[in-house]
């Protein structure tokens, strides 16, 4: 099966999923960060080159309740702490990122674990996974166009590859696959704009803490079976 070099998962329906039993939203998010560990898994035993996971946009950490800010930013912290110690992670050359603007808004001790954990695997170069923590994608292109205007790059000289060079995941490839949970079918402050132009979308009812590898599976198949004729 031809894999897509690049995925991008939006876990969307935590809070959804515990109100349908009857239990408190963060419920939802811890049972969503446990689906995530498994999905790494499959992930890593795929050997998926580029995977790139939406924990929270920036309003979702500056805008919702704060006790429940302050559990997800707590869950986080467990989250990475437990990644950084996998196995997987060395063994099979698995670089992390965190992009967007984390750095701003959490507490100083997510920020050092996070720190940590980019900083131990920068030299790794087999497999990429990707968080986008406090992640706008009109903050990255503000960002991008930012810095070209003050690199002192004449218009004419802006071209895309010099757009993707100034962009967070100037690393990254483009997106092949997005993959979003929760059944609705909506795009997520302006995620990857420049970067999912010529993605398939896979949009599933499947609230997120019940997302499973099979389904996981179900979305490459799927894309393997899809032609892509890019506009032609």
């Amino acid at each position: 099966m031809s894999l897509p070099k690049h995925v991008v998962l939006i876990p969307d329906g935590n809070r959804r999923w515990a109100k349908e039993r009857g239990r408190p939203g963060y419920y939802g998010h811890k049972v969503g960060a446990d689906s995530a560990e498994e999905i790494f898994k499959f992930a890593y035993d795929k050997k998926l080159n580029n995977l790139t996971f939406w924990g929270c946009s920036y309003n979702n950490i500056t805008e919702r309740d704060r006790i429940e800010v302050k559990f997800l930013l707590a869950l986080f912290e467990r989250m990475f702490l437990k990644l950084s110690k996998r196995k997987e992670i060395g063994k099979d050359g698995i670089r992390i990122r965190v992009l967007g603007r984390w750095e701003e808004i959490f507490p100083t001790r997510l920020k050092k674990v996070i720190n940590n954990m980019v900083k131990s695997t920068e030299n790794h170069s087999s497999l990429n996974l990707t968080f986008l923590m406090a992640y706008d994608g009109r903050d990255e292109m503000q960002a991008a166009i930012k810095n070209i205007a003050e690199s002192g790059i004449s218009p004419d000289k802006i071209t895309r590859e010099v757009i993707k060079q100034n962009l967070w995941t100037k690393d990254l490839p483009p997106v092949d696959l997005v993959i979003r949970t929760g059944g609705e079918p909506h795009w997520s402050a302006g995620l990857l704009m420049w970067d999912v132009a010529e993605a398939q979308l896979y949009f599933t009812k499947t609230f997120w803490p019940d997302f499973s590898p099979k389904e996981f599976e179900k979305a490459l198949s799927l894309y393997a079976k899809t032609e892509r004729r890019h506009g032609k």
